[in-house]
């Protein structure tokens, strides 16, 4: 069994929690809670790489993430 370290990114809205992994183009997942959301994402990420491994694909990883907020007056 491989361990593979991925960036998540977690938004919160008044609908829940939205969490998306930029890897791994499509892999994304909600949750109505924090912990929930979380749990999600490591499904969702864990078969997108089952599924990457079957069809014989790479999986990508990143070699660093930067994450910063930014306000943008318009």
């Amino acid at each position: 069994m491989s361990a593979y370290k991925f960036s998540v990114v977690i938004e919160r809205d008044m609908n829940g929690y939205f969490a998306l992994c930029p890897e791994l183009q499509g892999c994304y997942a909600q949750g109505d809670t924090y912990e929930e959301v979380l749990e999600n994402i490591k499904d969702a990420i864990r078969l997108h790489i089952e599924d990457r491994i079957e069809s014989g694909e790479e999986v990508p990883q990143a070699e660093s993430v930067s994450l910063t907020m930014m306000e943008v007056a318009v």
